[in-house]
């Protein structure tokens, strides 16, 4: 009988203390992209300006399409350029009716001041005397 290998009951016990997991942190992951599609269907249906909503619109459903279909990396294109256009499309949508406002507020403010620099010229009354002519 060869007793040169240690025998089971002989064993140490295992001891009953937890080690610590590792705590892993992803770093380098980042979060799926953003496809805008609820600010492209504002922009489409509320502030059209130069169809430039409808084609935010587009970019929206391929970057949800891209990002459905795992391509992160498209989606992250298609997103980039909807929120590209859903900005100019708000902008534009936003910005034109502020300046066309102005441009209407101050035409009747040139147009009162003028107005009231010819009054004199539309009170003119002519005398009944002929005592020029004469």
């Amino acid at each position: 009988m060869d007793t040169s290998y240690p025998r089971e009951d002989y064993l140490p016990a295992p001891s009953h203390k937890r080690e610590p997991s590792p705590t892993v942190l992803a770093i380098g992951a980042s979060p799926t992209p953003r496809d805008h599609l609820v600010w492209s269907i504002f922009n489409t249906i509320y502030m059209n300006f130069c169809c430039l909503g409808f084609v935010a619109l587009a970019f929206s459903v391929k970057a949800r399409d891209r990002k459905v279909a795992g391509d992160v990396e498209a989606a992250r294109r298609f997103s980039s350029k909807a929120r590209c256009y859903n900005t100019l499309a708000t902008a534009g949508s936003v910005v034109l009716p502020l300046l066309l406002a102005a441009l209407l507020i101050t035409g009747v403010i040139h147009l009162s001041k003028l107005a009231q620099e010819s009054v004199g010229f539309f009170t003119y009354q002519f005398s009944g005397s002929d005592d020029e002519d004469k």
